[in-house]
C-alpha cells in the first residue's frame, strides 16, 4: 500500500517538558482550521490520547515498538492516518529516551526512524536564555535523528526571535512558540495526567489553546516538514471479518475503567465481534445477552467506596466470570475481581471476589516496565508456550498476582497472572498488535459461549 503520509512527531527534551500542551494545542488548531489531522502517541500511555480524542473527537492510536513489532507499528500508522490530513505524533518522555540507559531502542527518536517521520522539538526555555543553545546543538548532533524543526514552550514574544537565531544556527526551523498559559494548565495524579473527563473546563482549555496556537505557531512551517515525509510502502491493513452473527462483548467504560488502546478494540471488532459499552460505576448489572467481557485498567482505588457498594453489579460480574463467561480483566479490572481492595486512604472496601485475594496501594510503582509473559498452560488467548510482550505500570500490591505466565524483563523473572479457558486476569497490560493470534483466540472462544449461550 503505497502512499504518502504527511506527517510529524513532536518530541521534547524530557517528561514535564509541555509535550501535551503543545500536542493538543497543535491538534486543536489544525482541526479548527480544517486541516484534518490524526493524533498518535508514542509509548504505552493511555491517558494523553484521551486528551487527543477530546482535541480532535476521534480516537487516537498508540504506536509502540516493544508491544508491537515495527511492521505492525506502520500497519497502525498507516491504517489510522486520515486521506489529506497531517498526521500528528506525541512523543514520549525525551526524544532519546527508551528501553534503557544505553540506547535509545523503543523511543521516540527510534519511532521517527521507522516512520520516516520529521521530527519537531518542543524545548522548554521557561528560566534559560543561551543554554537554550546549548540543549539545541546537543540533540541535533547526539546521534542519528530526524530533527527538523523547534517549538519553544513556555517562551514569550519578545524573547522568541531570539531564540529563532539559535534554531537557524544549528540548522532547525523556527515553528513557533506557546507562552505561559496558567489558565490551560492540566492537573496529574499517581498515574500521570488526570484522564481528560476529570478536567474542568477541558473544551474551555483545549479553544484557548487553539486561538493561542493560531498566533503563536507557525502553521506554514509545520505543513511543509510533515509534507517533507516521504512516500513509504506500508502494510495492508489486517483483513476485515464480517460475521453479522459475531459473538457481543461487553467493555467496561468509566471514569475507574477507561484504560483501554482503542486499536485493541477496533482490532476485537475487525476480528467480527460487535462490542458494547457498560458502566460498573452506575449500572445495576451487566448487559443482556454478552459472549465476552473486558475490564480494562483505569482508577478503581479512586472510586472503590462506589464501586463497592454497587452490589448487584459486583454479583452480576462474578457470577458471569465464574460460570465462564470469556473474560479479560487488566490491572484495574483484575483488582476488581479481588476480594477486596483498598482505596488511596488504607481503607479496604469489597469487590467481586472472584479471588480470594486483596491489594492495596503503596508508594512507589510496582513491576514498572516491560516485559514478555510466556504462558505456563493452555489458556483463553494461547496454548502452553505462547508468548506476548506486555506494559505494567501501577501503585497498587496484591497478595497474589498469580502464577500462570512467566514474566521476563531483561534478566528478571517472575510468575503472574490467573489464566484459564475462560479467564486472563492480572497486572500486565496487553496490545493485541503484538501477538493477533490472542485476540483471535479469545473471540473463538466468546463465539464457542454464544453457542452454548443460545
Amino acid at each position: 500500500m503505497k502512499k504518502r503520509i504527511p506527517r510529524i512527531l513532536l518530541a521534547a527534551t524530557g517528561s514535564g517538558s509541555g509535550k501535551t500542551t503543545v500536542s493538543c494545542a497543535l491538534l486543536s488548531v489544525l482541526r479548527d482550521n480544517g486541516k484534518n489531522p490524526a493524533a498518535f502517541k508514542t509509548g504505552p500511555d493511555y491517558i494523553d490520547p484521551m486528551f487527543h480524542r477530546k482535541a480532535l473527537g476521534l480516537p487516537s492510536c498508540n504506536l509502540d515498538l516493544f508491544l508491537c513489532s515495527e511492521e505492525n507499528v506502520r500497519r497502525l500508522f498507516a491504517e489510522n492516518s486520515r486521506e489529506n490530513g497531517i498526521s500528528v505524533i506525541e512523543g514520549v518522555m525525551g526524544l532519546y529516551d527508551g528501553r534503557s540507559f544505553t540506547d535509545d531502542s523503543c523511543s521516540a527518536n527510534h519511532l521517527s526512524l521507522v516512520l520516516d517521520a520529521p521530527v519537531i522539538l518542543i524545548l522548554d526555555v521557561k528560566g534559560m536564555s543561551l543554554s537554550a543553545e546549548a540543549i539545541l546543538h546537543g540533540f541535533v548532533h547526539f546521534r542519528k535523528n530526524r530533527i527538523r524543526g523547534v517549538i519553544f514552550n513556555r517562551c514569550s514574544e519578545r524573547m522568541y526571535p531570539y531564540y529563532c537565531q539559535m534554531a537557524e544556527k544549528e540548522g532547525l526551523i523556527p515553528c513557533g512558540y506557546l507562552p505561559v498559559l496558567p489558565d490551560a494548565s492540566l492537573e496529574s495524579r499517581h498515574l500521570g495526567l488526570i484522564t481528560a473527563d476529570e478536567v474542568n473546563g477541558l473544551r474551555e482549555k483545549l479553544d484557548l489553546l487553539s486561538k493561542t496556537a493560531a498566533g503563536t505557531l507557525d502553521l506554514e512551517a509545520i505543513d511543509r516538514l510533515a509534507k517533507e515525509a516521504p512516500e513509504k510502502d506500508w502494510p495492508e491493513p489486517f483483513p476485515a471479518v464480517s460475521d453479522p452473527n459475531g459473538p457481543i462483548i461487553a467493555i467496561a467504560r468509566d471514569k475507574a475503567f477507561c484504560f483501554y488502546y482503542e486499536e485493541n478494540l477496533r482490532l476485537l471488532e475487525k476480528f467480527g465481534a460487535k462490542l458494547i459499552e457498560f458502566s460498573p460505576l452506575n449500572d445495576r448489572k451487566l448487559p443482556e445477552n454478552i459472549d465476552g467481557l473486558w475490564l480494562g485498567g483505569g482508577y478503581p482505588e479512586e472510586y472503590a467506596k462506589v464501586l463497592s457498594e454497587n452490589k448487584e453489579m459486583l454479583t452480576s460480574v462474578r457470577s458471569a466470570v465464574l460460570s465462564g463467561l470469556p473474560t479479560i480483566a487488566e490491572c484495574g479490572g483484575f483488582l476488581y475481581l479481588l476480594k477486596q481492595i483498598a482505596g488511596r486512604d488504607g481503607q479496604f472496601f469489597p469487590m467481586a471476589g472472584v479471588f480470594e485475594t486483596e491489594a492495596q496501594m503503596t508508594k512507589k510503582l510496582q513491576h514498572f516496565g516491560y516485559a514478555v509473559l510466556t504462558a505456563q498452560k493452555d489458556n483463553l488467548f494461547c496454548k502452553k508456550g505462547g508468548e506476548i510482550p506486555i506494559h505494567e505500570f501501577h501503585y497498587s500490591a496484591s497478595t497474589d498476582d498469580g502464577n500462570d505466565f512467566i514474566s521476563v524483563k531483561g534478566s528478571r523473572q517472575r510468575l503472574t497472572g490467573h489464566a484459564t479457558k475462560s479467564l486472563y486476569a492480572g497486572y500486565p497490560h496487553l496490545h493485541l498488535y503484538g501477538n493477533p493470534d490472542f485476540a483471535s483466540s479469545f473471540i473463538q472462544h466468546c463465539r464457542e459461549w454464544k453457542e452454548k449461550r443460545q
